[in-house]
């Protein structure tokens, strides 16, 4: 935990993305597998779940602290954030040379939820007493759900790519997909080749950013291609083998809230992987994303459901083809397969294919993205033809 506890300082204690970078490096290098693993997990947002809540959590702090539960609760409010509120108040450890690990920490929090409220309350008090202040403000936000980190998943893998001595983009696949330290180990997940035959996982996620510049910066339009932005989940449907997967942009598998897209399997050949965006779609027209939020809410999706608020797959790329990675080729020879493969498919199955806009020139397709509205989408897309 202590190693844990000095990454996070030194995260936190920086702006600079060179010393970020090299913090991440050194603690995947110094940190036992195991807590590596569960690191790598929580900066991908895969929090063990919550055990005990904040109320009980409250009464605990202020009986360790030795005040009133009130005296309590106007510290919390006056600090803003009840894990670092309840780091401040209770006592300096009565042991500091305890070698418990992150992963032994996290355990201890997962076996909590097999106990009693007062086994709770007495291994919680217990735990306060063993952890050095810095330490206790973390073990209080992973107990709480609350922990959050300002490093992207990019970052991750850059560091992880310098220790490994591996190729981002191969590591990055590596780190996708339903994955957590409970059902994998570090040599499993980094290097063997069991973790790249999991037919479930997708491709990592690469989002687009703003325009900052006049287009015409940007050279010829013949370079590049523009896509309408769509309103939707942007997704991964995977067809492998006899099953098929949908993935969200947020590493959320979603097959089962979208059943009706299962019937693609009909029409798209296995090792076939599709990037594009999930939308409502009705009448030959995308319906608000609201109706959208509506399904993704449900635990169970009816066919009453279904049928007020259809979805399709709106297909803008092609990366994986006949059983292999093609997103080192060409953007442009991608869609030389993804437009035919698409436009084949018969009209009443629930995929559409993102066309190109075509354009003359810059000013033309500037004056077709400010009537974005009228085509229900959100503006334009712009992508190398020659980029991978």
């Amino acid at each position: 935990m202590k190693l844990f506890a000095k990454l996070y300082r030194d995260l936190d204690q920086t702006t600079s993305t060179n010393r970020k970078l090299e913090a991440l490096a050194e603690y995947f290098r110094t940190a036992p597998h195991e807590d590596a693993l569960w690191t790598i997990a929580l900066f991908s947002h895969r929090r063990p779940r919550r055990t005990v809540t904040t109320t009980l959590l409250r009464l605990w702090a202020a009986e360790s602290a030795g005040i009133p539960l009130w005296l309590f609760e106007a510290s919390y409010d006056m600090v803003g954030d009840l894990a670092e509120a309840i780091a401040l108040v209770t006592p300096p450890p009565e042991r500091s040379e305890t070698v418990r690990t992150l992963k032994d920490w996290i355990r201890f929090m997962q076996d909590l939820k097999d106990v009693d409220e007062e086994a709770k309350r007495k291994a919680i008090i217990e735990a306060w007493s063993q952890l050095e202040q810095d330490e206790r403000f973390l073990f209080n936000k992973l107990l709480t759900g609350g922990f959050r980190i300002g490093v992207s998943q990019q970052m991750v893998t850059k560091a992880l790519a310098q220790v490994l001595d591996m190729e981002e983009n191969a590591l990055a696949h590596r780190l996708m997909g339903d994955w957590t330290p409970d059902n994998t180990t570090w040599d499993a997940l980094f290097h063997s080749d069991s973790a790249l035959d999991d037919h479930s996982k997708p491709f990592p996620f690469y989002l687009a950013y703003a325009l900052e510049g006049a287009p015409q910066e940007l050279g010829s339009l013949s370079g590049w291609a523009a896509e309408r932005k769509w309103d939707g989940i942007r997704g991964q449907y995977i067809h492998r083998g006899s099953n098929w997967f949908l993935w969200s942009r947020g590493e959320e598998l979603i097959t089962g809230k979208f059943p009706e897209l299962d019937i693609l399997r009909q029409v798209l050949p296995p090792g076939t992987v599709l990037d594009g965006e999930i939308m409502p779609w009705k009448d030959e027209k995308p319906l608000p994303f609201a109706d959208l939020q509506k399904r993704i809410g449900r635990k169970n999706v009816s066919k009453k459901l279904m049928t007020e608020i259809p979805v399709i797959f709106k297909a803008y790329d092609l990366l994986e083809w006949e059983s292999k990675d093609i997103r080192e080729r060409p953007y442009r020879e991608r869609r030389e397969i993804l437009d035919p493969l698409i436009e084949q498919i018969p009209a009443g199955f629930p995929i559409r294919l993102s066309p190109i806009v075509t354009a003359e020139n810059w000013e033309e397709l500037s004056a077709i993205r400010s009537r974005a509205r009228e085509e229900h989408c959100e503006g334009l897309m712009l992508k190398r033809m020659d980029s991978a």
